[in-house]
């Protein structure tokens, strides 16, 4: 099983079409901070001085054959996706644009259904943004800025730290997309109380490093954190929650509506645990921090390496990469 959950995760889609980022992020070295930029690339959000607190933006496109084929739910996901981001650096949304081109005008009505239900749902207002009309794709893009007091960041995993997994496993896979729906059929209140629960976290200094699950789904998205971060890690499988009608490799690629990986000093985790379980949101304790570059996974008694960035990458962006 193991064996398989390795070769499954190398080759899943969400995690090598990270690949091609460092080779365009490489070009932008030079011109990434003119004084105020705190982190720029390989992060859930880019950060800049902001008058003693910290300016968060960030930006996701959907994946063409989620618009295409279902271009309501591809509207509200990449209001959450933009929202995600935001939080799991420890920070509030304030506002969203969007950019859109159109070669199907039925379609674009639907987009922006979702996009309002997105708005709605989190209570981040679209602003602004740009049409592209009579092209020959349909296709979204997403903006977003935000505001933190503290960060938490994906280049600060620490060697002997917790890695825990929050992860809301009551829901529904939509349709048959890897997506979780964990977010529609609550409130507005319920979902904002969740993602609130990070920013305490980050003000309170609880944790060092988090990121939100997304397209890579759990196993790639900690790899992405430890690559930023310089660090391996053992993750102990059979600790991943997992709700029963999923199966289980399929639980591993999948982008949830709320989950996010934190890691901490051992002995802030049993109260990180308490801050989500006030929630109802499952927060376990899934693996630790080491030095070195291997990600390896144990199931049992067994052990293997899913990742060793000392030759792997996922997207290539590593703490030498963080603005001077």
């Amino acid at each position: 099983m193991l064996e398989k959950i390795i070769k499954e995760i190398r080759n899943y889609e969400g995690v090598t079409r990270k690949n091609p980022i460092c080779t365009l992020t490489n070009c932008f070295h030079d011109i990434d901070n003119f004084g105020k930029t705190i982190i720029s690339f390989g992060d859930d959000s880019a950060v800049l001085k902001s008058n003693g607190s910290y300016m968060l933006f960030a930006a996701d496109g959907i994946w063409s054959k989620l618009i295409e084929n279902d271009p309501v739910w591809a509207g509200y996901c990449a209001v959450l996706a933009n929202v995600n981001d935001i939080y799991a650096m420890g920070g509030r949304p304030l506002a969203l644009t969007n950019v859109m081109s159109s070669k199907d005008t039925a379609k674009c009505p639907e987009v922006v259904e979702g996009i309002a239900q997105g708005c709605k749902k989190f209570k981040v207002p679209m602003v602004g943004g740009h049409l592209h009309p009579h092209t020959t794709v349909l296709s979204l893009s997403i903006s977003i800025v935000g505001e933190a007091k503290k960060l938490l960041t994906s280049f600060d995993a620490i060697p002997e730290q917790d890695i825990l997994l929050a992860i809301d496993i009551t829901g529904e896979q939509h349709k048959t997309f890897l997506n979780w729906d964990s977010t529609s059929m609550k409130t507005s209140d319920v979902v904002i109380s969740h993602l609130e629960r990070m920013v305490e976290i980050a003000e309170r200094g609880l944790a060092t490093a988090a990121k939100d699950v997304s397209n890579p789904g759990i196993l790639g998205t900690i790899g992405m954190l430890l690559e930023t971060s310089a660090v391996g890690a053992t993750i102990n499988i059979d600790a991943i929650p997992r709700p029963e009608t999923v199966d289980f490799i399929d639980w591993l690629k999948m982008y949830p509506g709320f989950g996010f990986i934190i890691t901490c000093a051992k002995e802030n985790s049993k109260e990180i645990q308490s801050i989500f379980k006030e929630e109802n949101i499952v927060c376990e304790i899934i693996g630790s921090i080491n030095e070195g570059s291997n990600m390896i996974l144990k199931m049992g008694n067994e052990k293997k390496i899913l990742f060793d960035f000392s030759k792997d990458i996922i997207t290539g962006i590593t703490k030498d990469s963080l603005p001077k």
